[in-house]
């Protein structure tokens, strides 16, 4: 019998759960005038919440979403998941059609650049999150194994 047959795949909540935590960590944002959830990341510990402002490829209107991230040298690198379901989250796809964005940290408002890791560096940057709490290591290939595609590693660069 085939190992993959035999892994058992990772547990993940209900689409309504996760849908609903975003939600409740939209209002949060807005309750606490943008000083939560927003954190820093904690080296190999916890991930940050940053606040991603894109523009709509359709609608041309400014969308938020709330994600985690960790530092790379004054990047912030995210992965572009829609709660490890299919298909891509929209924010990633409104990223791609116009990169130049603004991310809300708790140091304050960024202008980036949004670019997906490929290579060498997609592979380092894997790795390093895997680290963080949340993941869990190989949790985090076992979650991803569970995807239809592969899950970009996104860098948001200073600009």
């Amino acid at each position: 019998m085939d190992t993959v047959e035999t892994e058992k795949r990772p547990w993940l909540p209900p689409r309504w759960v996760m849908r609903t935590v975003w939600s409740l960590q939209r209002g949060l944002y807005r309750l606490t005038g943008g000083r939560y959830p927003l954190t820093r990341p904690t080296p190999g510990g916890t991930m940050g919440m940053l606040r991603l402002r894109t523009v709509g490829r359709r609608t041309g209107q400014e969308r938020a979403v709330i994600l985690g991230y960790i530092d790379d040298g004054g990047s912030y690198v995210t992965l572009a998941m829609n709660g490890w379901g299919d298909p891509p989250p929209a924010w990633w796809l409104n990223l791609r059609a116009q990169p130049d964005v603004e991310v809300d940290t708790v140091d304050g408002p960024r202008r980036v650049r949004g670019r997906e890791a490929v290579g060498h560096e997609r592979a380092r940057l894997w790795d390093e999150l895997a680290t963080y709490q949340g993941w869990g290591g190989e949790n985090l290939d076992r979650l991803a194994a569970s995807r239809p595609r592969e899950t970009p590693v996104v860098v948001l660069d200073p600009r």
